[in-house]
């Protein structure tokens, strides 16, 4: 594991008591900050005051860059997008590659690896190092690094920045939202990972159940004909789910071994994904090639001893009848 330990880098934490020891020690609601409309607040809303760090192969990362991109706030808010591998010593940093024109350096402090603006934010800090990161530029120091948070300041606290009304949290929806948007956060944006890193097969093959199990549940919920998963208007329970089915077949199936159905054996959920691949601005947001780099050269295989589930036999085979 990479991470901070007290401000200081770690390419590769054995130890694991002193991590959580310090971890322990570090107040709970670090880097849990707020961009509000509120001229007054904290945090207001300013076009050009905060900055966007980003993977293109990080899922979370990629609900924000969707959201930037759905409201417009380029201009608005700057982003800085890292290499797609980690580095051996550095993990997530802004190295140029021909091969990745989009990897950019870091715009808003010339610094070389995401974990030094961590320790710019807070001297001591103890924890990983991830994507998305909101930068404030005047107080120097991290808003948020929770995806989900950033999305809900891109919709409500940037609204008055924007050139149009669109939002994906409606308030006659809210509780729809929120109650669809955690058990999409929870079963499927959470569950593809606890079951690609579980620690044995018995646990490995629960979580990939359970995982499948939450896509045949949406699966049912467009059974009645709507085109966005709470009805006519897409919300932000799609965008939540749209970064991990794109990424299902691509990266999913095969690193992590989550390879029981592909998106085509879900045609309504499919069709759900590409009619949102279709909005303006998204295409540009799917770079698969960042996802395949990152989820085969950093994390390849995660368990070799796992034995996948799938997939499944596109027909009836004599010798599996035989076996």
């Amino acid at each position: 594991m990479k991470a901070l330990i007290h401000g200081r880098w770690h390419s590769d934490v054995k130890e694991r008591t002193a991590y959580e020891t310090a971890r322990a020690q570090q107040p709970e609601n670090l880097f849990h900050n707020w961009v509000n409309a509120d001229p007054a607040a904290a945090f207001p809303a300013e076009a050009g005051r905060y900055h966007l760090y980003v993977s293109y192969a990080c899922p979370f990362a990629h609900r924000t860059i969707l959201y930037r991109a759905l409201f417009g706030l380029e201009a608005v808010l700057p982003m800085s997008v890292v290499h797609p591998r980690w580095s051996g010593s550095d993990g997530w940093t802004f190295t140029p590659d021909a091969c990745f024109p989009e990897v950019t350096e870091d715009r808003a402090n010339g610094l070389g690896a995401l974990w030094q603006l961590y320790v710019k934010a807070a001297p001591a800090f103890t924890g990983k190092v991830t994507v998305p990161l909101l930068w404030d530029t005047e107080t120097q120091t991290i808003v948020s690094t929770e995806s989900a948070d950033i999305m809900r300041m891109l919709d409500l606290g940037f609204a008055r920045l924007r050139h149009n009304d669109l939002t994906f949290y409606p308030g006659r929806l809210r509780d729809d939202i929120d109650a669809l948007g955690g058990f999409i956060r929870r079963r499927v944006n959470g569950g593809v990972y606890k079951a690609g890193f579980a620690a044995d097969q018995d646990s490995f093959d629960a979580a990939v159940k359970e995982f499948f199990a939450a896509l045949d549940h949406l699966e049912a919920l467009l059974g009645d004909g709507r085109p966005y998963l709470l009805g006519r208007c897409a919300t932000e329970a799609d965008w939540l789910l749209f970064p991990t089915l794109v990424r299902l077949d691509a990266a999913y199936a095969g690193a992590l071994k989550v390879n029981l159905k592909r998106l085509s054996d879900y045609p309504l959920l499919e069709a759900h994904t590409r009619r949102l691949y279709a909005w303006p601005g998204v295409a540009a947001t799917v770079k698969l090639n960042h996802v395949k780099r990152h989820y085969y050269d950093d994390l390849g295989v995660t368990n070799p001893s796992l034995i996948p589930p799938g997939p499944k036999t596109p027909f009836d085979s004599p010798f599996e009848a035989a076996a």
